[in-house]
């Protein structure tokens, strides 16, 4: 057993990024769709595959491929073990929630879209908290 406390790494505060698709589609919805909820699935662009049939990239799915970047940086950042962990943490829960209450309670999240970005805020905040437990399991040392 090593009888040495584990160095803790102090990097500096990063708010939750899932909060930049939540920004990104609030801004669209209302300022570009009027608020309604079907314009996430306009096309943006085609781009030919190799069996001939075009891919059609929709405005939500890019939204969604922000989200997934988003996430994945998120869990990254859950790594961490530094004092900004538990105040990014409690952000990421706050980003959850109004994700929540959002999509219950105004029309233009009613969406697919917003949904899945809202099981990604989900996602970001169990997988943070348990990937800091887990860490932090590994951080005590016993006398």
């Amino acid at each position: 057993m090593p009888t040495h406390n584990a160095p803790r790494r102090n990097g500096r505060f990063i708010p939750p990024l899932l909060s930049v698709p939540f920004v990104l589609y609030n801004v669209v919805a209302f300022l570009f769709f009027a608020g309604v909820p079907q314009g996430w699935e306009q096309g943006l662009f085609l781009i030919p595959m190799v069996s001939g049939t075009p891919w059609a990239i929709t405005a939500g799915d890019f939204l969604l491929v922000i989200g997934i970047i988003m996430l994945f940086f998120e869990v990254l950042k859950s790594t961490n073990s530094g004092r900004n962990s538990i105040v990014e943490h409690m952000l990421s829960m706050v980003l959850f929630v109004a994700f929540l209450v959002e999509f219950l309670l105004v029309g233009a999240a009613a969406s697919s879209v917003f949904f899945l970005l809202m099981v990604m805020a989900l996602i970001d905040v169990v997988a943070g908290f348990t990937v800091s437990i887990t860490s932090a399991g590994r951080d005590v040392t016993m006398n």
